[in-house]
């Protein structure tokens, strides 16, 4: 060791670890050492820059908490989220999109027709549409792990402050026997990713807007097939063409339509929609 430099250095670290040999620990280790230090090595990084990105990363641990991930938000507006969530979706599958920094895995459980709004203001939307694998077979039994912004382009779960249960515009629901899954809840609205801490520093720094597209958020998943995590998005909505954290997908973009008074709705609803919206999720087999 006494002899290592910087082109010696990589292959010093590497060879430190005792990983099993040619075990998938040992590549994603090894190679991000080696892409690490080729970046340091590319650039000729500063001690300065070099604390500087430490501190940043303390920062984002800092302010981070189990209802807000700033690193999965990092991960989002560098496109990393997008890019994993790309090469991991299987053919046929519905395309993924990104998890999102307010997910929560214990959402209340909540049946077909339920309306997620709960007397909250803005556009009453249906939302509905059937869960199928890649041979287009319904999936009874499929469950949708879905949460959103309001009305005003918020989540719940930022403003408990205020007194919102951040359990609001959550639920787990169950597809019917033909996998069939509707329910209503308020339309969202576009809204900033959080930019009151180290990853609004970066996109202010690089002058860079945080503004994401209106959507939905979903999980979906059923025995035997992989789940599958995106978005849904609204055709014609703004920034649909430049979503901070390059979200959106083509296949994901779903029409918003009125329902007009005197139509008549074969759903047992909670609440009569002002419009609505139909998306079909696909879902491949595990394996």
């Amino acid at each position: 060791m006494r002899d290592v430099n910087q082109f010696t250095v990589t292959e010093a670290v590497k060879s430190s670890f005792d990983t099993e040999d040619g075990s998938r620990f040992q590549f994603l280790l090894e190679t991000f050492i080696e892409h690490l230090h080729d970046y340091v090595r590319e650039v000729n990084l500063t001690h300065d820059e070099w604390m500087r990105m430490l501190n940043f990363l303390y920062d984002c641990g800092q302010i981070s908490t189990p209802e807000r991930h700033e690193y999965i938000l990092l991960s989002d507006v560098l496109g990393l989220s997008a890019l994993v969530d790309m090469i991991n979706t299987r053919g046929g599958a519905t395309e993924g999109s990104n998890l999102g920094p307010f997910y929560l895995d214990d959402a209340p459980v909540k049946e077909l027709g339920a309306d997620l709004a709960e007397g909250r203001e803005g556009v009453s939307v249906l939302v509905e549409g059937v869960i199928r694998d890649t041979l287009g077979n319904p999936l009874p039994g499929a469950t949708i792990d879905t949460w959103q912004a309001d009305s005003s382009g918020t989540y719940p779960i930022q403003e408990q402050e205020q007194g919102q249960d951040k359990y609001d515009l959550r639920a787990k629901i169950t597809a019917d026997e033909q996998g069939r899954y509707y329910y209503t809840t308020v339309l969202p609205k576009p809204y900033t990713v959080p930019y009151d801490g180290p990853v609004g520093e970066l996109l202010r720094a690089g002058n860079r807007h945080a503004w994401r597209a209106a959507h939905l958020h979903y999980i979906v998943r059923h025995p035997g097939m992989r789940s599958i995590t995106t978005e849904v998005f609204f055709e014609n909505a703004e920034y649909l063409d430049n979503d901070a954290v390059f979200g959106v997908r083509k296949s994901l973009i779903a029409k918003l339509e009125p329902v007009k008074k005197a139509s008549a709705i074969d759903l047992p609803l909670e609440r009569r929609p002002d419009a609505k919206v139909h998306f079909d999720f696909t879902l491949a087999p595990e394996g």
